[in-house]
């Protein structure tokens, strides 16, 4: 499929709100293409181009030192409703939290820079992991319309010197640090914990981002504060070597991934004074050892790095904020749009082969063409990403499937820095490959390259383009509002790249069609970076010149699926708060709820296929993934067409049956869910796809293991639930075991599982990480209770001050109703031992206990109120209202008011109440199990790094078989004197055998 940008990806999942009363008739432009108007009219900057379902008013404005800002006011949900009146129910409330507020401010360092976010559904137990993430998102972030800010910069790692790669990365870590007029280190971000908010940054090729959002009422006060650390940031030189460990944990955690891997290996290739030949990264070596060798002072240089590029004509801000807005009115900006193609090298024209850390095969052929930012209005790599990246009849993926050769196709342009800036633009095909496919992987580039020869041939054509530009409008028109934060994010780096016109659009619409540009970017195959000048000399003849075409090829057919009719279906039932059921037999049952806020002609659907014989055995389980897995592939090339035409669908492997999601505009939505209904009656495998997938889930077990953090989770879930073991089945008899999976059910199953009881008394379980080198770490401690507000404190101690790792996070576990929290620590073992974690991890949590005795009422109160203001938040969109009705119909709890009696319970809850709870619960006869995967290095008593690739090449040499049994051959370690009171687990088997279960639980009350 083809690569979308960082916009699109982040809205797929959003829903329109309604236009509020103020919003006023929009304005049409008449350049634009169909499905689309502009902006308010005599609301806002009229010369902005905004969709008519955007209930948002804009206002741009330059300030006198070159600061340009969009000031965007939310007038959705007012009602009516003056500002002013809104503001004064507040304001009794805001008085009495003063006083609060100004307390101790303890936070962490205050940036929350990661680039790389924490897949927070990864520390969940709940029996529904993928479908309780948003729900469980939606309560620590706070998708409530809070106010929200991202200011974006126009420097980037390009910028960094030669003799300290990393630099900017770094001072984005160090500018969050106090600032003049808040001295306090982690002043700003203990602030916005207190008022429900959070804080992120990220640093790009050429621009650098930092947003935050928060509650309204305490935007003002959080905008000051986040501005003075641009104005004047303290960046104290203390806290140089305390913040280089966490951007080197950053670098450490980014190793192991295969495509920070690759893109190394691709920067390694530009030419030596291109700046895409620099590390930018940064880790303890660039900005700590060799700086001290070389006698730089890496404080006076951040210093003059910040002094020089964080200047205010290279800034873009976009602000938004319920309500209407309002705001009071050096050297040269690096520019490299000289250095253009950076990758005329002959390192570039060949083919590398990349040993991979998981057990993946695919084939990456990349073109590095021209900048194409002067190109938006055509986007001719979107254009041609369409066909290459299509997967209906006549496309590269239909031929590769159908010989068993590939899995899946991306291609295009990821719209980042590092595939897209002033120097060059990326284009890629990635396809992942099967074993038969890699063994013929000549053979797949040829079919790739007869494919770009027949565009070449045929030529644009208007017909495809201006069916992507009706997909891409009709989005548009009916756009889904995101986050405030995400929203500002995008914005505010869309102002760096696109006129004020266009700041809205300009990475989403295709505007002009212009066949002679489109042409002159379809791809010429003489330019590819995968050839060798000698070995595959035949090849480069062979792509260079004129060659038969392959006839299965041909161009996608007329689109069916793209929605025509956007009519509103009318009401023939009362309107409701909550779901209503509204069948219920023996064959299952089925929720309603008409969409009666924000309005837009779109549904979604979700269907739960229970099957208790799913979970009988680990063979059923296999099985039951083989099936989700080889379904989704008979359904990808005819569904292929309603997935671009925006109609969305996924098949998942619940833990206890079939889950079936589908969404999309009404108009066509039930073509789309007939085809899945036709799929799934008619099943079929045939031999060879049952193998290849066969193969493949024994990679995407080994692949997910791993991995640190996922063998951690996995071994708590072992502990708490049950343990799998992967075997090898054959595939006699699937479609009737299949078949046997969804027998008619004379009750209603039971949707969770019996949770194991642990022992009043510490238990701790070590074993090595899966993967050999990794030096990354996880410790997990986790108490079978319940979970206190502790996020930031935990950062703060964890991270902030004994740099144990970049990732330290608690977290809520919710395990079939048997609740619980965990603190999680990723270190590397050639900087800590895990028992020395976890022993600073049980001090964190001692000073959390005196911290919660010393808080005042006050302090507590403001807690309180956060959390309340979160948990009644309004939804951003129908997707969020969809997945918390969802979640209780899915776990067959049906408290579809549950938010409001937690808000109830909340504010019945005293000071004393919890910490007599946590004292009782850390006391003696607590129920503790510790899980440690340890990494490779000289903390656990490893070889030094550079003798484990002898090790591992010897392995390899000596067995050419695949290192799939690793994933259930566990070794176990001992514990040290450090941790001698624990009791050590050597068999999860028969350590769980002799414990009691806990009942059904169900959370109702």
């Amino acid at each position: 499929m083809p690569q979308t940008n960082k916009f699109k990806s982040a809205s797929a999942s959003s829903a329109a709100q309604s236009a509020g009363p103020d919003r006023g008739e929009a304005l049409r432009d008449p350049n634009a293409p169909p499905g689309y108007s502009g902006g308010d009219d005599n609301q806002g900057d009229p010369q902005i181009i905004k969709s008519p379902s955007d209930p948002k008013q804009y206002r741009y404005i330059e300030l006198s030192n070159g600061l340009r800002a969009l000031l965007i006011s939310d007038l959705s949900g007012l009602d009516g409703k003056a500002e002013d009146e809104d503001d004064e129910d507040s304001e009794e409330e805001e008085e009495e939290e003063e006083e609060a507020v100004g307390e101790e401010e303890e936070g962490d360092s205050g940036e929350g820079t990661d680039e790389e976010s924490l897949e927070e559904g990864d520390s969940q137990d709940s029996d529904f992991e993928e479908l309780d993430e948003d729900n469980d998102r939606k309560k620590k972030k706070g998708s409530e319309k809070q106010s929200a800010a991202a200011l974006c910069i126009g420097v980037g790692s390009f910028s960094d010197p030669n003799d300290l790669p990393g630099l900017a990365h770094f001072l984005e870590h160090m500018v969050f640090m106090g600032s003049e007029k808040y001295p306090s280190e982690n002043g700003f971000d203990a602030f916005l914990k207190k008022h429900g908010g959070s804080d992120n940054a990220s640093t790009d090729c050429e621009r650098t981002i930092f947003q935050f959002d928060v509650q309204r009422k305490c935007f003002k006060e959080a905008l000051d504060r986040w501005a003075q650390f641009f104005i004047c940031p303290l960046m104290i030189e203390d806290a140089i070597d305390r913040e280089v460990e966490a951007v080197d944990s950053e670098y450490q955690l980014a190793k192991p991934s295969d495509s920070h891997r690759k893109e190394m290996l691709f920067g390694s290739l530009a030419k030596p004074n291109h700046p895409m030949s620099k590390f930018c990264w940064g880790n303890a070596q660039t900005l700590k050892t060799e700086p001290k060798e070389k006698n730089i002072n890496v404080y006076k240089r951040l210093r003059e790095f910040w002094k020089r590029y964080y200047s205010a004509h290279y800034m873009t801000l976009a602000v938004q904020s319920k309500g209407r807005n309002g705001l009071e009115k050096s050297s040269p900006k690096p520019d490299f749009s000289e250095q253009l193609s950076p990758f005329e090298t002959p390192a570039f024209n060949k083919l590398y082969r990349v040993v991979p850390v998981r057990k993946v095969h695919a084939l990456t052929i990349t073109w590095a063409l021209p900048p194409q930012e002067k190109h938006y209005r055509v986007k001719p790599l979107h254009y041609i990403a369409w066909l290459i990246g299509h997967e209906g009849t006549g496309s590269i993926l239909s031929m590769l499937r159908r010989k068993c050769w590939a899995l899946a196709l991306f291609g295009g342009n990821s719209e980042t820095g590092f595939d897209q800036n002033t120097t060059y633009s990326i284009f890629s095909i990635s396809i992942t490959l099967t074993d038969e496919g890699f063994q013929n992987f000549y053979e797949v580039a040829h079919l790739v390259f007869q494919y770009l020869k027949m565009l070449q041939t045929l030529g644009p054509q208007q017909r495809i383009y201006e069916e992507i530009q009706k997909i891409e409008a009709n989005e548009f028109h009916y756009q889904e509002q995101t986050d405030p934060i995400e929203y500002v994010e995008d914005i505010c780096e869309n102002m760096q790249l696109f006129p004020k016109e266009d700041f809205l659009t300009g990475d989403q619409l295709m505007f002009d069609f212009k066949p002679e540009v489109v042409a002159h970017y379809i791809i010429v195959p003489l330019y590819c970076a995968a050839l060798e000048t000698q070995a595959l000399q035949h090849w480069r003849e062979l792509w260079a010149g004129d060659f038969d075409l392959n006839p299965s090829f041909h161009l996608p057919a007329e689109n069916k699926f793209i929605a025509t009719d956007f009519t509103l279906k009318t009401s023939d039932c009362p309107d409701t708060e909550y779901p209503v059921r509204i069948m219920n037999n023996d064959r299952g049952c089925l929720w309603y709820k008409k969409d009666n806020k924000f309005k837009i002609p779109k549904a979604y659907m979700r269907f739960h296929l229970i099957s208790p014989v799913v979970q009988k055995s680990p063979k059923n389980l296999v099985l039951f993934d083989l099936f989700v897995n080889i379904l989704v592939h008979n359904l990808a090339e005819p569904a292929y067409e309603a997935d671009v035409a925006q109609l969305e669908y996924k098949l998942v492997a619940g833990e206890h049956g079939l889950v079936i999601k589908v969404k999309g505009f009404n108009h066509k939505l039930p073509l789309l869910f007939n085809l899945i209904v036709d799929y799934l009656a008619d099943f079929s495998a045939a031999p060879d796809v049952f193998s290849m997938f066969a193969e493949q889930l024994k990679k995407t077990y080994f692949n997910i293991l791993i991995k640190p953090e996922k063998l951690g989770n996995t071994l708590i879930s072992c502990f708490l639930l049950f343990l799998i073991l992967f075997r090898k089945y054959k595939s006699d008899g699937l479609i009737q075991r299949v078949t046997n999976l969804f027998l008619k059910l004379s009750v209603e199953v039971p949707v969770l599982f019996r949770v194991v009881e642990l022992p009043q008394k510490h238990h701790l379980c070590k074993v090595k990480s899966l993967n050999k080198g990794d030096a990354n770490s996880e410790v997990t401690v986790y108490y079978q209770v319940k979970l206190m507000h502790m996020e930031e404190p935990c950062f703060d101690f964890l991270r902030a001050k004994e740099t144990l790792g970049y990732h330290v996070y608690p977290t809520c576990r919710n395990t079939s109703g048997v609740l619980g929290f965990s603190v999680t620590v990723e270190t590397q073992a050639t900087k800590f031992n895990t028992e020395l974690v976890e022993t600073k991890i049980e001090e964190f949590l001692v000073s959390f206990g005196e911290k919660m005795n010393s808080l005042s009422d006050e302090a507590f109160k403001t807690q309180v109120t956060a959390l309340v203001k979160l948990k009644g938040c309004e939804d951003t969109h129908l997707g969020e209202e969809v997945d918390r009705n969802w979640t209780e119909v899915v776990t067959q709890q049906y408290v579809f008011d549950r938010l409001s009696r937690e808000i109830d319970a909340l504010k019945l809850m005293t000071k004393a109440e919890l910490v007599n709870w946590f004292m009782e619960h850390r006391g003696e006869g607590n129920r503790k199990l510790s899980v440690h995967v340890v990494g490779y290095g000289v903390e656990e008593n490893d070889p030094p790094s550079e003798e484990q690739p002898a090790a591992r090449e010897e392995e390899e040499e000596g067995s050419k078989m695949s290192l799939y049994g690793e994933v259930s051959k566990l070794t176990f370690l001992p514990a040290s004197t450090l941790l001698a009171s624990a009791t050590t687990i050597t068999d999860i088997r028969a350590f769980i055998s002799t414990l009691s279960l806990y009942p059904y639980h169900k959370i109702l009350k």
